[in-house]
């Protein structure tokens, strides 16, 4: 039906609060630019907080023509989430608790719903009642879309800085031409042996490197998920030119990997990292030499 034919009381509730947010687009943008939300995020110009609230209203107008107020998946949502995202992550770096900017986003049905009551004060109270329960729960859906896309990207930031922290956890170091390590301390899942994987071939590959070490020392316990990661490590290592030796396993590791039945026989192990190094420097072709105490020889 045409937008002129669904206007006053002809219109269903959602199309009446529809034809307002279109016909109040800019007094509701102007009252929404002296918000907290709006106002402290956009600190440029005043003039980008009124646009950025035109934004929204437009969305919320297209929400309402669906009539699909309750719905948080309408698809007039869909082109506001990136800016309630960025509002959202500013706010939250200012210090505010998500409890805090929920309270923001509350805070944005007030001035609205005041335009709305002045327009249809000719109306029955019925109808009044029935379009501003539409408008409620229409910057309700609104509120909730905007902290679901906050806490999606809170946990999209959690699981980045997850990532770059098992990036650091796992060093690689050069520790003679040819030959690199990554020593491993703590608990080793899945998603660390995978990144150790990665780590340790680009490492490899950049380095040139014939040798590579992979020193557990630190690893307290491995299952049969982990163990056959490293084997995984070790047979790519292998693929890229590189041999693999594992140093550091604990009797209680060795204990598990016989209990799990695992064959490390094609696999290079040393007690400890001095010993894993000094088997690849003698693989290249290094003599080590000992050193004699000082005065040693001397009479």
């Amino acid at each position: 039906m045409p937008e002129h034919e669904t206007a006053g009381s002809l219109a269903t509730p959602a199309h009446a609060v529809r034809d307002f947010l279109r016909r109040r687009r800019e007094q509701i943008a102007q009252r929404w630019a002296d918000e907290p939300l709006f106002r402290t995020v956009f600190t440029v110009s005043r003039d980008e907080a009124v646009e950025a609230g035109k934004v929204v209203v437009d969305a919320l107008a297209q929400v309402a023509d669906a009539e699909r107020v309750e719905d948080p998946d309408a698809a007039g949502f869909t082109g506001v989430r990136e800016q309630l995202a960025r509002m959202g992550a500013a706010r939250s770096r200012a210090g505010l608790s998500t409890t805090q900017v929920s309270s923001e986003l509350a805070a944005l049905l007030p001035p609205v719903e005041n335009l709305l009551v002045a327009d249809l004060e000719q109306e029955p109270p019925g109808r009044q009642r029935e379009c501003s329960t539409a408008l409620s729960v229409l910057l309700g859906t609104l509120r909730l879309v905007a902290m679901q896309t906050a806490l999606s990207e809170g946990q999209a930031l959690i699981d980045r800085q997850r990532l770059q922290l098992l990036e650091v956890a796992t060093p690689v170091i050069k520790l003679w031409d040819g030959i690199v390590a990554v020593p491993l301390i703590g608990t080793l899942d899945s998603a660390r042996s995978q990144v150790v994987m990665e780590t340790l071939l680009n490492a490899v590959v950049d380095q040139h490197a014939r040798f590579a070490i992979l020193d557990i020392t630190g690893v307290p316990t491995v299952d049969s998920l982990v163990a056959q990661h490293l084997m995984k490590t070790v047979a790519a290592a292998r693929l890229m030119g590189a041999e693999c030796v594992v140093s550091g396993i604990r009797p209680a590791i060795a204990q598990t990997i016989v209990h799990l039945g695992l064959d490390l026989g094609t696999v290079k192990t040393r007690a400890s990292l001095a010993d894993a190094l000094g088997y690849c420097l003698h693989e290249l072709g290094a003599n080590i030499v000992n050193a004699a105490p000082e005065g040693a020889g001397r009479r």
